[in-house]
């Protein structure tokens, strides 16, 4: 069956609180993409995010972003009036998120909305925390111990309670006894409020694609709660972190600064952690796109304190492994493989044996500094196309940075000749939706033709990134109505 689907992720849907989130204008694009015939909403990873703003270093792999809880909705349900939060200044500009002002004014107001609750005699609340307790307890402590040592890491905090020695966890729950309670609240109230947009998108026929990182940050609940899922040293520090070598885009690779699993713990335990990972994913997703899954086959290990990326090496991954197990667990489920950079003929076996499709990206089949299995005529069935994805340039702002060479191919591939930018980026969003790929999804930056200022991430930067906003009314029906009849074109609906 041939598909397609959008990419935008919730923080750039509009909204007047500074942030996309779950409110009456994530609805409205649900139903936009109804009209445009759309079987995806492709979303970014959902956790609360940690240092840079980025939702693949997130504070937990299984908690929700407060800054996505709904303010109107909780204003509905009698826990905040709505004159309380009309006047806070969550940022100015409507095109960007402004992070420092939504953890400023954000915590604050959902904090007024927690003491009015009485969660203690909520009966679903206190159902939730029990179902959800096998991470719950240790993400609402690790926040309350972080907001008590003044948002540092846990590596900083003292060593009795960073090495979780059992006094020092039975001091810290009775002195953060309120500050957990918060934290739990905030993730019932996004659970609750993400099911219920969920629901809705389902019963209109639309599906929502997630994705999730493959490492967990080392600032989060998991590294802290249970260490022996990872390399670390009888300190708990980490014996090395995940990136990515240098190649042709960063002369120094890419230093992220993941703790890495350790994979013979992980098989031991007939991969447990991460059949739970799934688990919870599949209850938030309908379809699970996995980050970075050549780390699978082998992995980057950098030496813990590198400046760059540059002195790592490759090791060897859990492979199918890891994937024999979930197969077994859950039988056949939808992932996609994000399988995008340089692929070694152990990479690519590992995903046929997967079974999952991989990605292709149209931008990449006229860059010459990739190119081959990326050009449309080299693609299979069993794989998603993306015109581009969110660590990529806009299509109009990448036309535009192409060389000469590259835009000489373009141009002739596509017979573009002397034409506007919307109609250059139409072009390449057809030659995108008419590839064979079974599922092809496009980002609506691209739909709405827009330049290098709409770009959402910068691989390798920080302090511009993940900030790019949708303004209300630009998903028009009008537009809605044509992405509608070029997927007809194509056989997607």
């Amino acid at each position: 069956m041939r598909t397609c689907g959008i990419l935008l992720p919730v923080s750039s849907l509009p909204s007047p609180y500074g942030i996309g989130c779950f409110s009456a204008e994530a609805y409205e694009f649900v139903d936009q993409l109804a009209r445009a015939g759309q079987t995806y909403w492709q979303i970014l990873p959902l956790g609360p995010t940690g240092y840079g703003d980025s939702p693949y270093q997130s504070f937990s792999a299984y908690a929700g972003n407060p800054y996505f809880i709904d303010l109107d909705a909780l204003a509905q349900e009698g826990l905040l009036d709505q004159a309380e939060y009309d006047s806070l200044d969550f940022g100015q500009d409507e095109r960007q998120v402004d992070y420092a002002k939504l953890y400023e004014n954000r915590f604050p107001i959902l904090k007024r909305a927690f003491l009015r609750a009485d969660v203690e005699k909520d009966e679903e609340f206190q159902s939730f925390c029990r179902e959800q307790s096998f991470w719950l307890e240790d993400y609402s402590l690790y926040m309350a111990v972080k907001r008590h040592f003044d948002g540092k890491g846990w590596d900083a905090w003292d060593e009795d309670i960073r090495l979780r020695r059992p006094d020092a966890m039975e001091r810290y729950r009775a002195l953060c006894a309120e500050e957990m309670q918060f934290y739990r609240f905030l993730q019932y109230e996004f659970a609750k409020q993400w099911r219920r947009l969920k629901a809705y998108a389902n019963a209109r026929g639309v599906k929502i694609i997630g994705d999730i990182p493959i490492y967990v940050a080392f600032d989060s609940s998991d590294s802290w709660a249970q260490p022996e899922l990872f390399q670390f040293d009888e300190e708990r520090r980490p014996r090395g972190v995940a990136g990515c070598p240098p190649d042709a885009f960063s002369a120094d690779g890419q230093l992220w600064g993941n703790p890495l699993y350790d994979w013979d713990y992980h098989e031991k335990t007939g991969f447990a952690w991460w059949i739970s990972r799934l688990e919870h994913c599949f209850r938030l997703y309908d379809v699970v796109r996995i980050d970075h899954f050549r780390g699978f086959d082998e992995y980057y290990a950098i030496p813990y304190g590198a400046r760059t990326a540059q002195s790592g090496g490759w090791k060897k991954g859990p492979g199918m492994k890891l994937f024999d197990a979930l197969h077994a667990h859950f039988g056949e489920v939808p992932i996609i493989a994000e399988d995008l950079g340089y692929l070694t003929d152990s990479v690519l076996k590992l995903l046929q044996d997967s079974g999952y499709p991989g990605m292709k990206v149209m931008e990449f089949a006229f860059d010459s500094r990739e190119a081959g299995d990326y050009m449309p005529y080299n693609y299979t069935h069993n794989c998603v196309v993306y015109t581009g994805t969110h660590d990529n340039q806009t299509l109009a702002a990448w036309y535009d940075e192409l060389t000469p060479e590259d835009r000489q191919l373009a141009s002739e591939y596509l017979s573009l000749g002397d034409c506007s930018t919307s109609e250059r980026v139409w072009a390449f969003i057809r030659l995108t939706l008419g590839t064979v790929a079974d599922t092809a999804v496009v980002p609506m930056q691209d739909y709405l033709c827009l330049g290098a200022q709409a770009r959402m991430n910068q691989p390798s930067t920080l302090g511009k990134n993940w900030r790019w906003r949708m303004r209300r009314g630009e998903f028009t029906n009008e537009l809605a109505g044509r992405i509608r009849r070029v997927a007809e074109v194509y056989g997607r609906i």
